[in-house]
Order: C-alpha cells, then sequence, then structure tokens
C-alpha cells in the first residue's frame, strides 16, 4: 500500500449509514402534508417564498430552480409554481445585513412581494436562526402559511411553523443532506403526478 494511503471506507459506511437512518425515519405525513401544502399554492396563484443560511440557501435556491423550471415546465398544462428565494439576491441581502441587521434581512425582503395566503418555507438545520423566525413570524402574523424544514430536534422554527419536516437527527451535515433529498423526492411526487393525470385525461 502506498505510503500515507489511508483505508477510510469504514467511515464513509458509517456516514452513509447515518444518512440511511435519518431516510428511514422521516415521517411520510408530514411530507405528504408538504406536498399537499404546495400543490394548493400552486392552484390557488399563491408565491411561495424560501430562504435559508449558507448550505440551506444553496438548498433555497435549488428549490426555486426544480419547482419553477423542473415541475412548471413539465407541466404546460398546470398553473406554474411561483417560488422566490429571499436569499438569491446578494446585493439585496448585504443592503439589508449592512443597513438594517441580518435578523431582519429576510423579513425586510419578504414585505415587499408578501401576501396573505402566500407561503413561506424557512430551511434551517438548527430550526433556530433568527432571521428565518422573524420572517415566519411575519407570515403567521399576516395570513401566510408558513413551513419549516428542519434538522436537530426543529428547535424553535418547528414550534412556530404551520407545517413542518424535520430530518430528526443532530448531525447538520446528514440534516442538510437529507433537505436536498427532500427537495428531488417532492419535486420528483409532484411532477409525475401531473404526468399521470395528463395521460390519465
Amino acid at each position: 500500500m502506498t505510503a500515507g494511503y489511508k483505508n477510510l471506507t469504514g467511515q464513509v459506511d458509517a456516514y452513509i449509514e447515518r444518512v440511511r437512518a435519518a431516510l428511514s425515519n422521516l415521517d411520510r405525513m408530514e411530507i405528504n402534508a408538504f406536498i399537499n401544502a404546495l400543490e394548493r399554492a400552486r392552484q390557488a396563484g399563491r408565491q411561495i417564498f424560501i430562504m435559508g443560511n449558507g448550505g440551506s440557501a444553496s438548498t433555497a435556491s435549488h428549490f426555486v430552480c426544480d419547482f419553477n423550471k423542473g415541475v412548471s415546465y413539465a407541466s404546460p398544462d398546470k398553473p406554474r409554481f411561483k417560488f422566490i428565494c429571499l436569499n438569491d439576491s446578494v446585493s439585496q441581502l448585504s443592503a439589508y445585513a449592512n443597513d438594517v441587521g441580518y435578523e431582519d434581512a429576510f423579513l425586510e425582503s419578504l414585505k415587499n412581494f408578501f401576501n396573505p395566503g402566500d407561503v413561506v418555507i424557512g430551511i434551517s438545520g438548527s430550526g433556530n436562526s433568527k432571521n428565518i423566525l422573524n420572517a415566519v413570524e411575519y407570515a403567521n402574523a399576516n395570513g401566510g402559511l408558513t413551513i419549516g424544514i428542519t434538522g436537530y430536534d426543529g428547535g424553535r422554527l418547528r414550534e412556530m411553523a404551520s407545517l413542518s419536516v424535520n430530518a430528526k437527527i443532530d448531525d447538520m451535515q446528514v440534516s442538510e443532506d437529507i433537505h436536498m433529498i427532500l427537495d428531488h423526492l417532492v419535486m420528483s411526487v409532484v411532477r409525475d403526478e401531473d404526468l399521470r393525470e395528463r395521460n390519465l385525461a
């Protein structure tokens, strides 16, 4: 064996097993409620705001791509999704963070577009990100439907949100893995259900 070469397959297997266990522990009814909330928002023409910090910000952006393009383009006979990612404009986010405070950056961005009945999704591994909680609190107080996508025990976000999908694992990386899988899972279910309905029509 080459000097310095390490066999890390045991650690690789352990990580994969943590992801597998977290997937198995997901509450299927939470996911079903999430899917139905998105579908109702689409049918009603509601906006769906989504946000996160760090890795969760990337996941929020990925949701926008998968639903605004991935589902909507594939389903020309259905209403289009109206996802808006609150962390995608670096200039706007940094302006609010610098001039107002990072804890209110999502809240202030949300106020520009939010209407009663809109959906607000916060992605937070800990469930305790203050800027997400402030935006969710505003949506709750102004007739919005709020959804928390979390890890660990869900934190404050799980308590505050109207609906919740919790990864149920004390591991930030695995929680973020589960959240990304959740995006692809839900996107695939919605797209495939659209296709099934079209074939039955």
